[in-house]
């Protein structure tokens, strides 16, 4: 969502040194009898390689493809706005409103249906429920739109970018100081909170009022991410060629593993095999290994808050696919919910999205509203993940945030954001 975000785009961050890095393969996700379901950049590629399924899977996403634009201009804000183009969008209703279990019914093979399950599983809840269809397919058709490509030098890239512009412009950046009060910050015209509801409830204090707190109080997080840093000595043997070529790989086997594997962080449990997420830029960034080493992460959802150690599951399960894996690692460094949420106070439990993705918190007055950048308090507004379109490295949550403020606060209506050239 970072290469689509038409607010980074409408930036000059090329000019502080973001370069966007392609894999040869967006996505990749084996299967136990050798072969993977592919992810290509090419629509056309994909649907081929998925066989009997191509043409149902062609029909899932491709109207949505071919007018992307319009689109990632849609789901990349609130879904309560009116939309310009309500035929486009409400095709797309039908499909992401659908539970992901019901809605890969539409996929005749085993492969096809685990691609859209992975995707899925990015939304951190039971696949039972319909939230992971949209973000599933999101992440599917953005695949195909602008691809799946990572900022060389790691994603610190783009926050140094946005940094240096942001000085360029005037501004001023002071880290290291924990904010207990809005009392504690300097008088300014307008304040703009990039915390989650549980952080505004604790600052804003007496200036919200008590049944606004209570509402935020009562937002609910979602599993937390068991995240693992490996330092190799060699590429992941992956078994699936494909594998050795993407950029990201969704280790979960078939839809129905992947279901009962996201079933689990809801009842307070880690399955033995999660649905892992795997990250192996090295591959196509030389910048993030030592000349022959090669670097990867991989993330799995666990319970909310939860101090164990899944780094032994989330070795078992990749080298399932890529026998001699644990062989290639140096080192590794594990990062629980709690040292998370120790890191970024944001990520409460270890909770990357900012809330659980439910149907009461996506729709219910608590997350959507007509203004949901704005709060009670005058010139008062909040940016983080949990406001729309919700978690996602685009920008975008303060975009809408930054155009309510200048709206409300200052009585100016900015332009739609332009993209270069446009």
């Amino acid at each position: 969502m970072g290469i689509g975000s038409p607010f980074f785009q409408s930036l000059p961050l090329e000019a502080y040194g973001l370069t966007w890095v392609h894999p040869d393969i967006p996505l990749a996700h084996p299967l136990d009898d050798g072969r993977a379901a592919v992810l290509h950049r090419s629509l056309d590629e994909t649907a081929d390689g998925l066989a009997h399924a191509g043409a149902a899977y062609r029909k899932l996403v491709a109207p949505f493809v071919e007018a992307w634009p319009t689109f990632a201009e849609h789901v990349l804000d609130t879904p309560f706005r009116m939309p310009r183009a309500p035929l486009l969008m409400g095709r797309f209703a039908t499909r992401a409103f659908r539970r992901t279990t019901r809605l890969a019914g539409r996929l005749p093979t085993p492969g096809a249906r685990a691609l859209l399950a992975g995707n899925a599983a990015h939304a951190g809840t039971p696949l039972e429920t319909f939230p992971p269809s949209a973000v599933g397919l999101t992440l599917m058709i953005a695949g195909h739109a602008v691809g799946w490509p990572f900022p060389r030098g790691g994603a610190g890239a783009i926050t140094q970018a946005l940094a240096s512009h942001f000085r360029d412009l005037g501004g001023t950046i002071v880290t290291g100081h924990r904010v207990a009060s809005l009392d504690e910050l300097p008088a300014a015209r307008t304040t703009v909170l990039a915390l989650t509801p549980a952080q505004i409830a604790r600052v804003g204090g007496a200036r919200l009022p008590a049944a606004y707190r209570t509402k935020l109080e009562r937002w609910r997080y979602g599993p937390g991410a068991f995240k693992v840093d490996w330092a190799l000595d060699a590429p992941i043997p992956w078994t699936s060629d494909a594998c050795r070529r993407a950029g990201t790989v969704h280790v979960g086997g078939t839809l129905e593993e992947i279901a009962r594997s996201e079933r689990a962080p809801a009842r307070g449990e880690v399955s033995d095999r999660p649905f892992v997420l795997v990250a192996q830029p090295s591959l196509f960034d030389t910048t993030r290994a030592p000349e022959g080493k090669h670097t990867a992460w991989a993330y799995c959802h666990v319970p909310n808050g939860w101090p164990g150690d899944a780094s032994g599951p989330i070795e078992a399960h990749i080298e399932r696919f890529a026998p001699g894996f644990r062989d290639t690692i140096l080192a590794r460094r594990t990062h629980p919910p709690t040292a998370l949420e120790a890191w970024d106070a944001n990520l409460v439990g270890g909770d990357i999205n900012g809330g659980a993705l439910t149907a009461r918190q996506w729709f219910g007055p608590g997350r959507w509203t007509l203004r949901p950048w704005s709060t009670p308090a005058p010139h008062l507004y909040t940016c983080s993940a949990a406001t729309p379109p919700g978690g996602g490295v685009h920008g975008m949550c303060g975009h809408h945030a930054a155009r309510a403020a200048l709206d409300r606060s200052f009585g100016i209506r900015p332009a739609p954001v332009s993209r270069p050239g446009s």
